[in-house]
């Protein structure tokens, strides 16, 4: 669903705001500390319940306010719906069409949305809880009851490492490892197969903004030739002194392969953000025909790093997934888009439409 209408009171710097992004492009351009990457960092609050910034919620909230509320109209195919988040000391409170029981999962599967932002390249470039975390997107469109499943093994990995810690004896910890290893291997393979079903999306859009030939490789978080529960226990001592379970699906990474190398090693942070962002645009396209819906992709100063030519080809994947699109830059006429977008022009966290230009 298109988000029609977005109004936000008492985040960050912004001042109490309302816009109406185009069903297509919307383009929102300013000076640096105007408030653009907050207005980006609302909307993407909107559909996740947390800050892409990694900012805590108390952060968030404007100073000499108590919370901020963030409310969303969205609609498709004659289809209205609502979305809203309330969040202040006392905790976040969400509402999808006035029920308040579904949680940030409600507000994912209200609006789902991927982000482009300047530390993109982490991704690429850095450790695997981000890699993680984007097959686990993957998966939760993609894969049914993968939120269930997850929940799950999160709860059974808790129990083990709680174990761990308490010093229980071996026999008594190895009853824990035959729920941990069932939830694990069956997490894994609703991995693996989300993977797969954007791998072919992956490596076209990664090839044509780095010009050359990309793969990826899912690692399940234990050695491929033996079982979860076999691992577990050839590990069960190294865990006990840890106090932590050292092998299973919490582990797990995938790797990105550039011209058969290793894309840590080898590409310059230019290409590492050129890469994390075709990664980026392959799961919006996965999960958007998944789903038949268009999502809302937020791009976030997309030029920076990138050369003339490097952000010629990325805009240009851009307006071929055919998404709602809401993007930064500093100046108005910086990107290029297929068709005119409704422009807005963002200082000291006030908001205004700007006039069309022809």
């Amino acid at each position: 669903m298109a988000l029609k209408r977005f109004t936000a009171q008492g985040f960050r710097c912004l001042a109490d705001i309302t816009i109406e992004p185009d069903p297509e492009y919307t383009l929102i351009y300013g000076a640096n500390a105007s408030g653009k990457t907050s207005l980006l960092e609302a909307l993407a609050y909107l559909g996740r319940g947390k800050s892409f910034r990694g900012a805590p919620p108390t952060n968030l909230i404007q100073h000499g306010q108590q919370e901020f509320v963030l409310f969303g109209e969205l609609e498709a195919r004659g289809r209205a719906a609502s979305i809203g988040v309330r969040n202040s000391r006392s905790g976040l409170e969400v509402r999808v069409d006035g029920d308040s029981s579904g949680g940030t999962a409600s507000l994912a599967a209200a609006l789902p949305l991927q982000v482009i932002d300047p530390d993109v390249h982490n991704l690429v470039s850095g450790g695997p809880d981000d890699r993680r975390r984007f097959v686990d997107w993957l998966a939760f469109h993609v894969e049914p009851d993968y939120l269930a499943l997850w929940r799950q093994f999160r709860r059974a990995l808790k129990q083990r490492n709680a174990a761990l810690k308490a010093g229980t004896g071996r026999e008594p910890l190895m009853a824990w490892d035959k729920e941990f290893s069932r939830l694990g291997e069956r997490l894994s393979a609703a991995r693996e197969k989300a993977l797969g079903v954007a791998l072919d999306t992956l490596r076209e859009h990664g090839g044509a903004l780095l010009k050359a030939d990309i793969d990826f490789r899912y690692t399940q978080g234990w050695g491929v030739d033996k079982a979860l529960r076999e691992a577990l226990e050839e590990h069960i001592e190294r865990d006990r002194v840890a106090g932590t379970t050292q092998v299973g699906p919490h582990r797990a990474d995938v790797r990105l392969i550039v011209d058969e190398r290793q894309a840590r090693r080898l590409v310059s942070r230019g290409q590492q953000k050129l890469l994390a962002s075709a990664m980026i645009l392959a799961a919006t396209e996965t999960v958007q025909s998944v789903l038949e819906r268009p999502l809302l992709l937020l791009l976030d100063d997309p030029a920076a790093e990138l050369d003339h030519d490097s952000i010629g080809r990325l805009m240009e994947r851009v307006a071929g997934l055919g998404c709602q699109v809401i993007a930064t830059s500093l100046r108005r006429n910086e990107l290029v888009f297929p068709v005119p977008p409704r422009v807005f022009h963002v200082e000291q966290g006030r908001l205004q439409q700007a006039t069309s230009r022809r």
